[in-house]
């Protein structure tokens, strides 16, 4: 039994990628309608199930770009967009706080990081980097495992009629080494619902226990897999789901503890189910791809598809030309390399690092190495491993050191706070602000309760001292805790009645709707303590100035680029705002100009800024409302901008469509006067169809205009200085070198970026000039210089000399110049300069021998001198240092005549 089943382990693992055809299961319907087999139908079935039978609440696919989470490249699972619940940090406020048993169908691309597809597509007939999953969940212990079981037995057999002898299902065995016991609960309930005893098969922690990350909730999971062979031989499974329960943390010291609340996260693979409901031997034979192929661009189930077509299609072009010449360069480099290896030589580890994604042409290692192993080359495994260890290491000694370590409220901390009944921390007095006549905004402090204090290793405890650093959470706080792009405030708290004992607060954070304060204890400090928080004004006055400036720059960017222009993010402090934001290609000058002119007359407009909090379903369809693609409070913030919140949200007056209207939590001016200026000092492409602008406001914007001004200024003068021309080659060269030192300043100077690039571009454009004016006086000079030589030497194979000349350049083309009008002489000329070094350029006359070559002549002379050479067989200079010219010449012209 034992060798069976680890034959059946090895299949679990493999079936897919070597199974033959999918034979088709033989339907026996349990009810009057027969079993939905199209792909549509399936899913419908699925969610009907969910939701008719068993109340779950619908919710739509998230994007496959994942919501504010940066450790995912893409969404590669439904329970992606719940990981707030699963990790305690959801906003209370939020419409996924009440969420209980829900369901879906997520969109997935899993083509890298933890759960990656990519080598297997291509290699078997059911994995795919984008695919459907069908989840369903419940949070809080709603339900649990012999629920979730039963509800999946029950669509598998008596919905979708899938026989139960096709059925198998695998259960956590245990793991020893980290003290986990078995899932026998699992084991009991396949038993009870009729799985045989031979179909229910135990395996360990890397099949059969799920883990989000390195930290974070885990727990073991159950599978239900699919027999192709349906009992002819041995099986053959495929694995269609996979039920996880949620009910440990994996903590960063690597040890497991219970989860305060227990969820159920289950995830099907659509592509497979409907695989095998059609009988078919590959998922792209499904009605689910069929229908792709020759009408892609009907994918209704997911309208932001068809919104973006035009977007999406350019993009996918633009990615398969580029990788296309990518490959192609790619197979030029192998095959010249492979000409120069022998039978059995190893492909260079260098080559093939040349053309991976951390090299210059940015294909995948597991490319570069399937395109050898077509051509039955192997590669230098070790030296690649040695390159790849030599790359980790460049990038730690580069990398920012690490930050300290902030405080936090982990899943248990938050957990033990739900549990004492505590509501999530009042921050409403973080509005609480107000503009004087004398324009000055006026904050004031804030009264609170020390409910709970923490240790820096997240211990809750009741009082601390002197010195200490701890996390302080308060019944209520005027402080912004870092969220939605904006930095947290900073300044400090009293206790009452000691007003001059300050306790510096460096950053407030939420978690879960629960404020966390960093606070730097300067006397003790006990939960009881009522306490007085002044937030630091400049700080948050410079918060609220670049936050305002970022809704104006969105509207700004829409009203230039055009209404569908999306923002990506934003992050902003009292120093700068970065904003990203969607494009079809680069801006140019000309638009980022006018970006800045549309927000400078909403600035001189001292529009008023109106804000109030709302019902979220009531700005569901109001025209031109911006929002982004975030988890928002319900009620929700509206921000607008020269119009009432309560106009702008009338979808009778499109008073969106003509002013900056956003959703946002952000604390922002109350008019937009003081915002000053604002100018976009840098523009990079921070990925395909991703442009990120760095902006400043205020002063620092109106001192960046000055800059600009000035290197204009100096660009006028050097573009006169290059119309009236240079006299001699001194003043072309001191030219050229102004224009250089000019563009140098631009690219660091912190200036306008529209003008930054049209400075560039006319600074490119008199360097080109510049450059051209100096070759034109070193032809004349060289003219001069080679006709007074030729005076001095009678005519014959060899001219030997020195020479005054300036420059490298003015030397070979005194020497072109001497070989051109007498053309079967061998010239080297030699030319002192005043700092001690000499000057070498040669040429050998066409009918020269063919051993006797300028690199070689150069290189012996420079050789001499202490110096070196290079050029080619025709023509060839070099440089040295010497006290005795008349040797050099002598060894120049024994050489020459040696050869000739």
């Amino acid at each position: 039994m034992a060798a069976s089943v680890a034959g059946v382990a090895r299949r679990l693992r493999r079936a897919l990628r070597r199974s033959p055809s999918w034979l088709g299961p033989s339907r026996k319907p349990l009810s009057t309608l027969p079993p939905p087999t199209q792909g549509s139908a399936v899913r419908d079935a699925f969610l009907s199930f969910f939701r008719d039978r068993h109340g779950h609440r619908l919710v739509p696919s998230a994007s496959v770009r994942p919501r504010g989470d940066p450790s995912l490249l893409f969404v590669n699972a439904g329970m992606n967009q719940f990981k707030p619940i699963f990790l305690g940090t959801v906003d209370p406020r939020s419409e996924m706080a009440g969420f209980r048993r829900v369901a879906n169908s997520q969109k997935c691309v899993r083509a890298g990081g933890r759960h990656n597809d990519l080598e297997d597509v291509g290699r078997d007939l059911s994995h795919h980097t984008f695919f459907e999953m069908l989840g369903n969940w419940a949070f809080g212990g709603e339900y649990f495992k012999e629920e979730a079981c039963t509800m999946a037995w029950e669509l598998l057999t008596r919905v979708y009629g899938i026989p139960e002898d096709r059925l198998w299902v695998s259960y956590f065995g245990g793991d020893p080494k980290a003290g986990l016991d078995p899932d026998l609960e699992s084991r009991d309930i396949w038993l009870s619902l009729g799985v045989p005893s031979n179909h229910v098969l135990s395996f360990g922690p890397q099949e059969n226990f799920w883990e989000m990350g390195d930290t974070g909730p885990c727990g073991p999971c159950t599978e239900i897999h699919y027999d192709l062979a349906g009992g002819v031989g041995a099986p053959q499974l495929v694995e269609l789901w996979n039920l996880v329960f949620m009910q440990h943390n994996r903590e960063a010291d690597g040890s497991l503890q219970p989860l305060p609340q227990q969820h159920v996260d289950t995830g099907m693979g659509l592509e497979r189910l409907v695989a095998v409901l059609q009988g078919r031997c590959s998922t792209y034979d499904t009605d689910l791809f069929s229908p792709l192929f020759h009408a892609i661009h009907q994918g209704d189930a997911y309208p932001e598809l068809q919104r973006n077509s035009a977007q999406i299609a350019s993009l996918v072009s633009e990615d398969e030309a580029a990788f296309l010449d990518s490959l192609q360069r790619g197979r030029r480099i192998i095959d010249r390399t492979l000409k120069r290896l022998g039978p059995s030589d190893l492909f260079p580890a260098d080559v093939a690092w040349s053309l991976s994604l951390s090299g210059n042409l940015g294909l995948p290692l597991d490319l570069v190495e399937l395109m050898l192993e077509e051509k039955g080359v192997q590669l230098d495994s070790a030296g690649l491993a040695q390159l790849v260890q030599e790359e980790a290491q460049l990038r730690a000694h580069q990398a920012e050191p690490a930050q300290e370590q902030r405080l936090c409220l982990n899943l248990h901390a938050l957990g033990e706070l739900q549990h004492r009944g505590m509501t999530p921390t009042d921050d409403s007095p973080k509005y609480s602000y107000s503009l004087q006549p004398t324009g000055e905004y006026e904050f004031g402090p804030c009264e609170a309760q020390v409910l709970q204090l923490y240790t820096e290793d997240g211990a809750a405890v009741a009082t601390v001292g002197p010195g200490q650093r701890c996390g302080l959470l308060l019944d209520r706080t005027n402080f912004y805790a870092e969220q939605g792009g904006q930095a947290s405030d900073r300044g400090y708290l009293v206790r009452a009645g000691h007003q001059d004992v300050l306790f510096p607060v460096a950053q407030a954070q939420v978690w879960g709707g629960f404020i966390l304060h960093e606070v730097l204890a300067s006397e003790h400090l006990q939960v009881g303590d009522k306490v007085q928080l002044h937030v630091d004004k400049a700080w948050r006055l410079g918060c609220m100035e670049k936050h305002t400036a970022t809704h104006l720059l969105s509207w700004a960017l829409r009203q230039t680029l055009g209404p569908s222009t999306e923002q990506r993010g934003s992050h902003l402090n009292p120093e700068w705002l970065r904003f990203d934001v969607a494009t079809q290609a680069p801006l140019t000058p000309e638009q980022l100009r006018t970006v800045e002119g549309t927000v400078q007359e909403a600035v001189q407009q001292d529009e008023a800024v109106y804000t109030a909090e709302v019902p979220l379903v009531l700005t569901a369809c109001v025209p031109g409302l911006r929002s982004l693609d975030e988890v928002y409070p319900d009620p929700v913030r509206v921000v607008s901008v020269g119009v009432p919140v309560a106009r702008a949200l009338d979808p009778m007056s499109q008073a969106a469509l003509q002013a900056s209207v956003e959703l946002c939590c952000g604390t922002h001016l109350l008019r937009t006067g003081a915002v000053g200026d604002l100018v976009i000092i840098r523009e990079s492409q921070l990925t395909k169809g991703t442009t990120r602008l760095l902006v400043i406001t205020g002063e620092q914007a109106q001192q960046a205009r000055e800059v600009g001004k000035s290197l204009a200024q100096e660009v006028d003068v050097a573009a006169e200085r290059l119309n009236r021309g240079s006299r001699d080659l001194v003043e072309a060269h001191q030219l050229s070198k102004d224009v250089g030192r000019l563009t140098k300043a631009m690219d660091r100077a912190v200036m306008p970026q529209w003008q930054r690039r049209e400075l560039q571009a006319r600074l490119k454009l008199l360097q080109r000039h510049a450059n051209t004016a100096i070759r034109k006086l070193e032809l004349a000079q060289a003219a001069v210089k080679s006709q007074e030589l030729l005076k001095q030497h009678e005519k014959g194979p060899l001219i030997v000399d020195t020479v005054s000349a300036q420059s490298l350049s003015v030397l070979v083309k005194v020497v072109r110049q001497l070989c051109e009008r007498a053309p079967g002489t061998s010239v080297l000329l030699l030319s002192p300069q005043p700092v001690g070094s000499v000057l070498c350029a040669c040429q050998v006359a066409q009918g020269a021998t063919p051993a006797f070559t300028a690199v070689a002549w150069a290189l012996a002379v420079c050789s001499q001198m202490g110096g070196k050479a290079w050029g080619s067989h025709v023509v060839a200079q070099g440089t040295g240092r010497t006290m005795d010219l008349d040797a050099a010449l002598s060894a120049a012209r024994a050489y020459a005549l040696n050869q000739l």
